[in-house]
């Protein structure tokens, strides 16, 4: 048995598998242990877990329950998964940030897509907020898109910096 290159297809679906496992894995806990619209204190007056769906995209944009945005939001992923899988397997140089970016946002969006299909919103329940001041609540797939969408930044940014 030979090992796969470390930034090898097999590597990047692998990254992306476990993103998927621990994200569905959490939403499968929150969705078994709270009531929808529940909320558990953590860290007081800065974290609770609490149960939400979302049917639109980041933040409750166009969030709804028309059918075209449950169609939508489906077909723009796909998407995206396709065009992140191509951007991986056509690049010359696999560097870290590459890798790391791309298996991050695939695995994170793969996650929110099994959600939409499954129950036609995104589940999110991580709450954060000091004061008055909230974030929307989120999830483990929302964290792996955005830290990986600034590693893709960061990679086209240093290519673009070493082409001038």
């Amino acid at each position: 048995m030979t090992l796969s290159k470390p930034f090898s297809i097999k590597s990047f679906l692998f990254v992306a598998f476990l993103i998927v496992l621990s994200d569905q894995t959490t939403k499968a806990i929150i969705v078994s242990n709270l009531n929808l619209h529940e909320t558990r204190p953590v860290f007081q007056g800065f974290f609770n877990i609490t149960y939400i769906t979302n049917t639109g995209a980041a933040f409750g944009f166009l969030a709804g329950s028309d059918k075209w945005r449950h169609i939508f939001f489906q077909v723009i992923s796909v998407v995206a998964l396709a065009a992140l899988l191509y951007l991986y397997k056509s690049s010359r140089s696999r560097g870290h940030q590459l890798f790391w970016g791309t298996s991050l946002v695939f695995g994170g969006a793969l996650g929110n897509l099994i959600d939409r299909i499954r129950h036609r919103s995104v589940i999110d329940f991580l709450d954060f907020f000091l004061g008055s001041y909230h974030w929307p609540a989120f999830n483990l797939a929302d964290s792996a898109i955005t830290i990986g969408g600034v590693l893709l930044a960061w990679h086209f940014l240093r290519i673009t910096g070493k082409q001038s």
